[in-house]
């Protein structure tokens, strides 16, 4: 894809597909191809394996380049491939290399984890993986509001290939600012904060948003990107009322419920394992008893809802 097409590609339901691990704790990628391709035959049209719904960074780095691999050969060239990269600069262009030459079209460049930080350090970073896939699109996942929007600007006057941000700052205000800042048609600004938070960006700018629902279903998160495209924030907020438990409950503990109540749910539909492994945990009982409820009001599982 050229790099406008690829700007336009980012205008849709951007799925973060789970790593389902087996009851002994290792990768499962046959059930992951699978549950992939149920995805993009449910609509989905881009994916990002490695990210931080994927478990990113408890997966080893034979784990993350068999994902990038296994998502390559499981969407069938039907969506569009944005691969999670990550860690030191140097490994995170190593990482992009990877990725372009097992057909990714984009890399998501994790926010960066060292804990001291500039806005010109934040772009040299961002460079020197954009500079190793010229090729391949960049993403920022920008999940620190001290960033300025001038770093932005600044970067994507650096980086032809610096089409798109994945914004999962909580505040739409902000966001809404930086859109008007850096330019509303210079990037493809994806709210990072899934379904909670995208019909409040779109206002600001936003074309599109990430999901962790779609791994259960994509009927909500679709219909809503539907309501929001059309201007019927009405619908858009009747839906997102549907789903906010869920995803209220995937926030609880900051956020550290974030990729267990995913599982949890699919295990409970019969999908995969509810295995996660350290620095998160499976949920308490009581936790998954309020999973079992929201599938029965989503309609997802046969039951009476308490």
């Amino acid at each position: 894809m050229q790099f406008d097409e690829l700007k336009r590609a980012f205008a849709t339901v951007v799925a973060i597909p789970i790593t389902p691990f087996a009851a002994d704790g290792s990768a499962d990628f046959d059930t992951y191809a699978r549950l992939l391709e149920r995805m993009i035959d449910s609509g989905i049209t881009a994916v990002t394996p490695n990210g931080n719904t994927s478990e990113f960074y408890s997966l080893t780095a034979d784990e993350q380049r068999r994902e990038v691999e296994v998502t390559s050969e499981a969407i069938r060239g039907q969506a569009l491939v944005l691969a999670g990269v990550g860690y030191d600069a140097v490994t995170a262009a190593e990482m992009a290399r990877f990725a372009a030459s097992r057909g990714a079209h984009a890399v998501m460049v994790h926010q960066p984890v060292h804990p001291f930080k500039s806005d010109e350090g934040w772009i040299a970073y961002h460079k020197i993986v954009a500079d190793a896939v010229p090729e391949l699109a960049i993403v920022p996942y920008l999940r620190d509001a001290t960033i300025s929007p001038s770093a932005i600007a600044r970067l994507a006057d650096l980086c032809p290939n610096f089409v798109a941000i994945k914004h999962a700052v909580n505040d739409p205000l902000k966001f809404a600012a930086t859109v008007q800042t850096v330019g509303l048609d210079r990037l493809a600004w994806v709210c990072g904060v899934a379904e909670s938070w995208a019909p409040f960006f779109w206002p600001g700018g936003a074309c599109g948003f990430t999901s962790g629902l779609v791994n259960l279903t994509t009927d909500y998160s679709l219909g809503m990107l539907a309501t929001l495209e059309a201007g019927d924030y009405a619908q858009a907020m009747s839906i997102w009322n549907k789903v906010r438990p869920f995803e209220e409950l995937r926030a609880r503990h900051n956020n550290g419920n974030n990729v267990s109540v995913v599982k949890e749910a699919m295990a409970q539909m019969g999908l995969c394992q509810a295995t996660v492994r350290p620095p998160i945990s499976e949920l308490t009982q009581g936790e998954k008893n309020e999973v079992s409820q929201i599938l029965v009001q989503l309609g997802l599982v046969e039951g009476v809802a308490a």
